[in-house]
């Protein structure tokens, strides 16, 4: 889907934002995911940054003192990136899982 432009509230197949991008990518391998990066946050175990493998879910909040102010996810697919759809005017891409700030935690669907 790189390339995909992103638009808030999209899930595809010419569009799409941070969770419906998780949540299509995540059905082809029969896991369902709801459409919104708070309740994506609970739908898993908890990784360690440290112990992340490819697929895993990483999450950006305001205040990572506060999962209440998550507002991103992408996907990790190793070396330290991720696929994701960053925000408006932005085409989905890979990005330095640092790019959004540091992550908040990451779950493994």
């Amino acid at each position: 889907q790189i390339g995909r432009p992103y638009q808030w509230g999209a899930a595809g197949p010419y569009a799409y934002d941070c969770s419906g991008l998780t949540m299509v990518a995540w059905s082809h391998a029969g896991v369902t995911l709801l459409h919104y990066t708070g309740d994506q946050w609970v739908e898993g175990v908890r990784v360690p940054l440290g112990a992340l493998q490819r697929g895993d879910l990483l999450f950006y909040a305001t205040n990572n003192a506060d999962p209440a102010t998550i507002h991103h996810v992408g996907i990790y697919i190793g070396g330290g990136s991720m696929v994701d759809a960053p925000y408006t005017g932005a085409d989905v891409r890979i990005d330095s899982i640092y790019a959004p700030g540091d992550p908040i935690g990451a779950v493994r669907p």
